[in-house]
């Protein structure tokens, strides 16, 4: 499992735990490596609180190593933060550990141990218990709606490649918002022919589409009135709207003071520069990891400041000049923004300590 460096003080005790969805299984390691014990319990609150007497029998638990805090640990990560626990973001075994020392949950809670003993793993996972959650789950279910729209319009296209020759005449031409108000008004006969069966699809596709795009403008309402609540400042900022704050701020999560500086937070966003050198060429590439959707939300925040931004535009024409391109500029830009970005990311609760309005 590799050496052992003392980042646990003597007398206190390391836990990590591998987390899945109906169960998890935690192992705890003394200071010096050793194994105490390991448990299993189920994800609940009451699994949580057996999960945390039982370490605590073991010894003082100096640091928690959990898996998952984003997806299946989320729960368990929550309830051991509103406990003062110390919690840490611990990554899942890569392929070649596996390969190497086996695969089981036992093993892989002893990974998460021994990576928080060596002090390799540092993050510290998003809290999840305030309004940013509230606003994460909000914009989860947009984007729901808006990948179902999609599909929607997709399908609606589909049945027209293959419906009556006049019908597709008809309607193949028109806009988008044309052709769905065209098929909404469709008052088909009995589907017992193609022109009806695919007059009878279409309006009910159409309307689908309707019924989708006032769901996410009801949901893109309440994402302007939480992110303005929430982080007032950042949403003053030049091209920041609803969506892409909602994006920044969830990527910050309710506790952002978990990021240490602008430049943790430009890695998050993948927006810090990548060395790619090798011989003689000295370069730098796009960073095409961290999480994504905020690195496009910086993207929808400049594209707006490159058309209307003189700042950001004089900023391009500058590099242009300079024979940089638009990729390396776009890059650049990403960083600044960031750095203006940054502190306007620090939520300001509502006094009554609630912003859910509707």
């Amino acid at each position: 499992m590799g050496s052992i460096s003392h980042r646990v003080p003597a007398g206190k005790i390391a836990v990590g735990v591998d987390t899945h969805k109906d169960m998890h299984v935690a192992v705890a390691l003394d200071h010096l490596g050793s194994h105490l014990g390991e448990h299993s319990i189920p994800t609940d609150a009451a699994g949580y609180a057996d999960l945390r007497r039982w370490a605590l029998g073991l010894g003082p638990v100096h640091a928690w190593g959990v898996e998952g805090t984003g997806s299946y640990g989320a729960g368990l990560a929550s309830a051991l933060l509103r406990a003062g626990e110390r919690v840490i973001e611990v990554n899942r075994p890569d392929r070649a550990a596996r390969h190497r020392d086996g695969k089981s949950d036992p093993l892989d809670a002893e990974a998460a141990a021994r990576a928080v003993l060596s002090g390799r793993v540092t993050g510290i996972p998003k809290s999840a218990d305030g309004e940013i959650e509230a606003i994460r789950l909000v914009k989860l279910t947009r984007n729901g709606a808006v990948k179902a729209r999609t599909a929607a319009m997709n399908t609606l296209r589909n049945v027209l490649i293959t419906a009556p020759a006049a019908l597709r005449a008809e309607l193949e031409p028109l806009p988008e918002r044309q052709l769905i108000s065209r098929c909404t008004a469709f008052r088909p006969g009995p589907a017992t022919d193609p022109g009806n069966a695919a007059r009878h699809a279409l309006r009910a596709l159409a309307r689908r589409w309707e019924a989708l795009r006032e769901e996410i403008d009801a949901h893109t309402a309440l994402l302007d009135t939480l992110t303005r609540a929430v982080a007032p400042d950042l949403r003053g900022a030049f091209g920041v709207g609803p969506e892409t704050a909602a994006d920044l701020l969830v990527a910050a999560g309710d506790n952002p003071e978990r990021l240490h500086s602008e430049a943790a937070f430009a890695a998050l966003c993948g927006a810090s520069p990548i060395p790619a050198s090798s011989g003689k060429t000295n370069r730098h590439r796009l960073n095409r990891g961290g999480n994504r959707a905020a690195n496009a939300a910086l993207y929808q925040v400049i594209v707006v400041r490159l058309g209307r931004h003189e700042p950001t535009r004089a900023y391009a024409a500058r590099r242009v000049a300079e024979g940089r391109s638009k990729l390396e500029i776009i890059r650049c830009l990403k960083r600044f923004l960031v750095r203006e970005l940054f502190p306007l990311l620090q939520p300001i609760p509502a006094p009554d300590g609630a912003i859910l309005t509707s």
